[in-house]
């Protein structure tokens, strides 16, 4: 499930891979899962929808499965904060520190979302329950 908010992030990432190409060598065993999410029309929706009501709402499945999937949900709808920001301010900087701005938050966001989903992965594979900050109490709260 952490793919689906990664996969979203990467349209964050573009100016810091430009900046730094071996995040991108580093993400590279992952790119045809990525050219396949990005090319079926609504896969991603497809996939939100999946984990959503085949996951999160399926009681058979553990308690920590379900609250690790939402938490991945949860993180993939707060990303649309930034492009809805973006979208309804028109802002397309050209130059300056207004770029400057631009790329930062871009690349702060991008990191967020890379960082957050290799340490709920990392939690996962090593046995404990990873707290994403801005959606571990929210997911908690659906998974009960």
């Amino acid at each position: 499930p952490y793919l689906l908010p990664h996969f979203d992030s990467l349209r964050y990432g573009r100016f810091l891979m430009l900046q730094m190409p071996l995040i991108g060598q580093v993400l590279a065993p992952l790119n045809p899962l990525i050219q396949l999410y990005f090319t079926v029309p609504f896969a991603s929706l497809a996939t939100f929808f999946a984990i959503y009501l085949l996951i999160v709402n399926n009681f058979e499945w553990d308690r920590s499965v379900r609250f690790n999937a939402m938490q991945a949900v949860l993180l993939d709808i707060v990303l649309i904060f930034p492009g809805l920001l973006e979208s309804v301010l028109k802002i397309r900087p050209t130059g300056g520190i207004g770029l400057q701005v631009y790329i930062q938050a871009y690349n702060a966001i991008f990191l967020f979302v890379l960082v957050a989903v290799a340490y709920a992965i990392g939690s996962n594979i090593i046995g404990s329950t990873a707290r994403i900050p801005l959606v571990a109490d929210a997911a908690d709260a659906q998974t009960r």
